[in-house]
């Protein structure tokens, strides 16, 4: 069996998604990007950009969100969403 992501998109308040996925796609500052089984440690934040889950059972999965933390880690996925960042203006007055 070939390995796979574990993929767990959160708010604060519920999960959105919690599955298995043979890849993440998305776009961060740097440009594209793919999250693959055995990818290095990663995190990354993800602002206005549709992210692609390409699921195990052949079907794909998309969400987009006004701003996602991505951490990867160990073939986990975690996609953080829908947080209140605070105004960094406001905290250096």
């Amino acid at each position: 069996m070939e390995p796979t992501l574990k993929i767990r998109i959160s708010t604060p308040r519920e999960v959105l998604f919690e599955g298995e996925a043979e890849s993440v796609s998305s776009v961060n500052a740097d440009g594209p990007f793919d999250i693959l089984p055995m990818h290095a440690n990663f995190i990354t934040f993800v602002q206005k950009q549709k992210f692609v889950l390409r699921l195990v059972e052949g079907q794909t999965k998309e969400f987009l969100f006004d701003f996602a933390i991505v951490y990867n880690k160990d073939n986990q996925v975690n996609i953080y969403t829908d947080i209140q960042l605070p105004n960094l203006e406001e905290l250096a007055d």
